[in-house]
């Protein structure tokens, strides 16, 4: 039996995802991990959390990170998590993960955190004036997701390194201890057509809620005007769309754009070559706005209906934070005693 099989059978499957609360929830952050969570609500307990610990890694405005909390939140609900059924919290609710991270530390070794390229991305060539919280983020990735013995998380094929450490972590703390099982091996779950969307300005980077042209990206709070001349306004090439996939060598933004349609509509990038290939671009990116837009628009109506109750927000995250340190807990406890903690 393989690790993975052998520790499906000890812990029930648990799917546990973030998300950061630094700047406007993107089209991106939507095709790529969003739209996916929703219906894993089926099949596996969800816990799904507004990682505002880890916006701290750099310098937030303090207002500016609250009200981006309760953005993120808003905006989770009205793509249709069930925060009922399922457990939606901010992260700062449970301080169990900010304790389990610190053990994680101390697991964790330096050479595996220096192999992580997302930190190396981040922090540029001022690595040493990057903080120390962005070093160990990894880490607090990894307590996020074991504080409840996850087993299954949603993620982008940038986070598949940060996934792969977490497992790392989770096995040799298990062996450190003799604890076998006591951490479940996590299991990815990459999902969708449109896992990684790109730039509308520039089809060889990912659309980021960080870029500095606004015109870059879609925001779920766009209006309806607003999304259609994006869309309008997106970098093309002089060419007719491609017939088929082949025909996207070296065209990366039609690509990009051909792949947001077939995510919008519902369909394959093939089935939707077949559908709009060998067109002009300019019928395309109308098609494509009112997919967006039709799309969308539902989702931008019910946010702005929750954040008119702000307080109902809060309170929504506070109940998802007392169920989150429920399950969390028992299993810090067994962890303390683990590591031979006076408690």
């Amino acid at each position: 039996m393989t690790d993975a099989a052998s520790s499906a059978t000890k812990h029930p499957q648990r799917v546990f995802s973030g998300i950061q609360p630094t700047g406007n929830l993107t089209l991106g952050n939507y095709l790529g991990a969003i739209r996916n969570w929703v219906p894993l609500q089926e099949k596996f307990d969800c816990i799904y959390c507004v990682v505002d610990l880890h916006a701290l890694t750099v310098w937030q405005e303090p207002a500016t990170l609250r009200d981006a909390t309760r953005q993120v939140a808003a905006a989770l609900i009205a793509c249709g998590i069930d925060a009922d059924k399922h457990i939606l919290f901010n992260q700062s609710q449970n301080p169990d993960h900010a304790e389990l991270a610190w053990y994680f530390n101390c697991v964790a070794r330096m050479g595996w955190l220096n192999r992580m390229t997302q930190f190396k991305e981040k922090a540029g060539k001022n690595k040493e004036n990057a903080s120390t919280g962005l070093f160990v983020y990894p880490n607090l990735m990894a307590a996020d997701i074991l504080a409840y013995r996850g087993t299954h998380v949603p993620v982008g094929e940038d986070q598949k390194q940060h996934l792969e450490l977490a497992r790392d972590i989770a096995i040799k703390f298990n062996n450190d201890w003799g604890v076998e099982d006591f951490f479940p091996v996590l299991e990815p779950l990459i999902l969708g057509e449109a896992t990684r969307v790109m730039s509308l300005r520039d089809g060889t980077k990912k659309m980021s809620k960080s870029d500095p042209s606004d015109m870059a990206r879609i925001n779920l709070t766009d209006d309806a005007d607003t999304i259609a001349k994006k869309i309008r306004k997106a970098k093309t090439d002089p060419e007719n769309l491609p017939t088929d996939k082949d025909g996207f060598k070296d065209r990366p933004e039609a690509q990009n754009l051909v792949t947001i349609y077939a995510a919008l509509t519902n369909q394959t990038v093939e089935t939707a070559l077949r559908e709009v290939g060998g067109g002009q671009f300019g019928a395309f990116k109308q098609q494509l706005a009112d997919a967006a837009v039709a799309h969308l628009e539902p989702i931008t109506t019910e946010m702005n209906r929750l954040l008119e109750d702000v307080a109902e927000i809060d309170r929504i995250l506070a109940k998802g934070g007392e169920r989150a340190r429920a399950l969390s807990a028992p299993i810090l406890a067994e962890v303390r005693e683990t590591v031979g903690l006076v408690r």
